[in-house]
């Protein structure tokens, strides 16, 4: 070797262990499992690969069923950690539902570490024995409350949270019980309901867009009901095909809430091109495939509500929800009454109460400081979305045309960096969208 490859080859090797020791510490990931392993309620599961991170590991932390008395029995929730610096922000996402490990957009857009959190009682984060009432908004704040306290032992970069529709409420719920323990926080939807049935959906969908297009959801769903002998016999079809019953509805019932649910569902989830909706000059199949693509043909089937028993038991109890308009189409139906009482799990005997929402939802609108909430202009769950009154520094994007899918990623440049410019002077960092 010459002396000038000599020189080159050390040069390399300092780089390199620069890079090792100062930029990406050897012993990061080992200090993180040891942290892990010494700390009282984790248990590492499992161990998941993903070029995108130095680790990622399913772990199961311990939870008080009854965070109001800490001797109660205790049950296991799920979580993701994906490290790739203790050093870097931590994005922690407030699941409200089940989980799978997945990247947040947050969590590319900082290039950092990220947690999801599984809500209690969904997914493999159910208590045993089970009892409906631990099921609160409160308990479900104080769970991601002490998981987020024990990851301030370890991580010394600012903490984020985020979460999607009913996770972007759980930001605020969490925010509202915890000021403190989030440098700043993005709220995806983030519904704040403050009935059973909130009017204000109806309200949304009666004035949402353009009127040729609402008159063409409308019309659409008369032709359902009209065609009702032409159309059920195949949601029949497709349920034996699909295997899908209806029993905790009834079948005639299910096909005439797939039919009420379809206004909901085609605003929440549609571009809003109603060019494509299906007129009394289509046919069967284009009508009932259209249907089945935003109607609730899935929605209301036995193994889809009984998976989201939790769902609906907090929506009866602290969370809220939407019934149906039906006046309109009184002449057209047998069976729906537009109440959804059969989403209520058996036994399970529910009562709603509105003042924690209302609370939360004068709290969010006056005082709640560094939150982003993101909405699709479309989705109908923006009409119960934080109002702000312009006396907390918090900011809210509603994208024009924008669906319950709207993400940052989604609004023009300009827009964009307004939200950059928020969390980077929360952060205290510089945002690279590349």
């Amino acid at each position: 070797m010459n002396i000038i490859q000599n020189r080159f080859f050390r040069f390399c090797t300092l780089v390199f262990f620069v890079f090792q020791f100062i930029g990406y510490p050897q012993d990061d990931v080992d200090e993180l499992i040891s942290f892990l392993k010494s700390t009282d309620g984790i248990e590492i599961v499992s161990k998941i690969e993903d070029d995108n991170f130095k680790v990622v590991l399913e772990l199961q932390v311990d939870q008080p069923l009854d965070h109001k008395n800490l001797g109660s029995e205790k049950f296991k929730q799920q979580i993701f950690l994906s490290h790739l610096d203790k050093t870097k922000p931590v994005v922690f996402d407030l699941d409200g539902y089940a989980v799978k490990n997945r990247t947040t957009e947050l969590t590319k857009l900082l290039n950092c570490n990220q947690i999801i959190i599984e809500h209690r009682y969904f997914g493999q984060s159910v208590p045993s024995p089970f009892d409906w009432k631990y099921l609160t908004i409160e308990q479900a704040a104080n769970d991601h409350h002490k998981i987020i306290e024990i990851f301030k032992q370890f991580y010394t970069g600012k903490f984020i949270s985020t979460g999607i529709s009913k996770g972007g409420s759980c930001v605020v719920f969490h925010k509202y019980f915890y000021p403190t323990d989030i440098d700043a926080s993005v709220a995806y939807v983030g519904p704040l309901n403050y009935s059973i049935d909130d009017n204000r959906v109806y309200e949304w969908i009666k004035s949402v867009s353009i009127p040729e297009c609402r008159e063409k959801v409308h019309d659409f769903q008369r032709l359902c009901l009209e065609k009702r002998d032409e159309i059920y016999p195949i949601f029949l079809e497709h349920a034996e095909n699909k295997k899908l019953t209806y029993n905790i509805v009834g079948y005639e019932k299910a096909y005439e809430y797939s039919v009420l649910e379809y206004s909901f569902a085609y605003w929440q989830w549609s571009s809003g091109d109603c060019s494509k909706i299906p007129n009394e000059f289509s046919s069967t199949k284009e009508i009932w495939d259209h249907l089945l693509e935003y109607g609730g043909v899935k929605y209301f089937d036995d193994s889809d509500i009984t998976v989201n028993y939790p769902f609906f038991y907090q929506c009866y109890t602290d969370y809220g929800y939407y019934a149906y308009a039906v006046d309109e189409f009184k002449d057209l139906l047998e069976y729906a009454d537009g109440q959804t009482q059969f989403f209520i799990p058996k036994d399970s005997n529910p009562v709603y109460n509105s003042q924690l929402l209302c609370s939360i939802g004068n709290w969010a609108s006056n005082d709640a400081e560094n939150i982003i909430y993101i909405y699709g202009g479309n989705d109908p769950w923006t009409s119960t979305g934080v109002c702000l009154t312009g006396r907390t520094n918090s900011l809210k994007m509603i994208l024009a045309n924008g669906s319950h899918k709207t993400r940052i990623k989604d609004f023009p440049e300009k827009d964009k960096k307004i939200i950059y410019s928020r969390l980077e002077n929360w952060l205290g960092i510089k945002i690279d969208p590349k």
